[in-house]
């Protein structure tokens, strides 16, 4: 089953120095544009991370340091990556928890705010785990009758995530599925708007889910001492939290939501 596309949707996967999201790089992207009328584009290229490869990233998918030294930074291909992303859908395999949340991270790092307003988040490894709970290699077996031959390539990944999508909708067109609440839904649709809110397993505020939307939808803290605390309490409360927060390893997405917690609390203080 092909695509209902109102807007164009990026395939996309990275291949990385590591998987923290704080202080890793890029070192190759691969990039599968599909516009409503059915036509791709297609863009692969090596990044130079600026910082040394671990030999056991490498040892994953065979890019080493000398394979990309003479390769551009990420500064110097952002604008044009930004330009061929920014009017399209995101979709991939676990991109929800790490390559948005990472591709995010280098584009502030060079100065570009990347505005996910708007734009559907399909993460295929979600609805794959939801309904089915295995790889992508399986996966592709699975859903195509295929075998992945050439897995942790990015190019690879990102076409098999494409084809794993395209016959998820044909295998799960009128299946119900029954959530953790006991309801029935018919979730995995030809519409990526509906895809992207069945992708996002959790109700993160922030990308990479430092903070979370409990049942009132306030936003709680999701890891520490602090979880399960409302933000704006211990913010009030502890002062020298936010501080803590704002001067530590986090992402500069989860620092932005934190800012904007905490400039809410004195607008509120202001306004009183």
């Amino acid at each position: 089953m092909e695509l209902k596309l109102k807007r164009p949707i990026c395939f996309f996967d990275l291949e990385t120095t590591g998987t923290n999201v704080s202080t890793d790089r890029i070192v190759e992207i691969a990039i599968t544009k599909v516009f409503p009328d059915g036509r791709k584009e297609e863009k692969c290229r090596k990044i130079n991370p600026t910082i040394p490869i671990p030999l056991e990233s490498s040892l994953v998918h065979g890019i080493y340091d000398d394979d990309v030294k003479d390769a551009p930074s990420f500064k110097q291909v952002a604008k044009g990556m930004y330009e061929f992303l920014k009017d399209s859908d995101l979709a991939g395999f676990n991109s929800n928890k790490f390559d948005v949340p990472l591709l995010l991270e280098e584009f502030e790092r060079v100065g570009i705010e990347f505005d996910l307003e708007g734009v559907n988040l399909v993460d295929v490894q979600n609805i794959f785990h939801q309904m089915e709970q295995r790889t992508l290699v399986a996966a592709y077996k699975f859903y195509c009758d295929k075998d992945l031959t050439n897995a942790h390539s990015a190019a690879a990944d990102t076409n098999a995530t494409y084809d794993v999508l395209k016959s998820m909708l044909d295998m799960y067109n009128g299946v119900e599925f029954t959530n953790r609440d006991g309801e029935v839904s018919i979730p995995v649709i030809n519409d990526m708007e509906k895809l992207g809110v069945f992708s996002k397993r959790n109700n993160n505020v922030d990308l990479v889910g430092r903070f979370s939307y409990n049942k009132e939808n306030i936003e709680v803290f999701n890891f520490g001492k602090h979880r399960g605390k409302p933000v704006e309490q211990v913010l009030s409360e502890e002062p020298s939290y936010y501080a803590w927060m704002m001067n530590g390893d986090f992402p500069i997405n989860t620092k932005k939501v934190l800012e904007s917690i905490k400039l809410r609390i004195l607008q509120k203080k202001f306004g009183e």
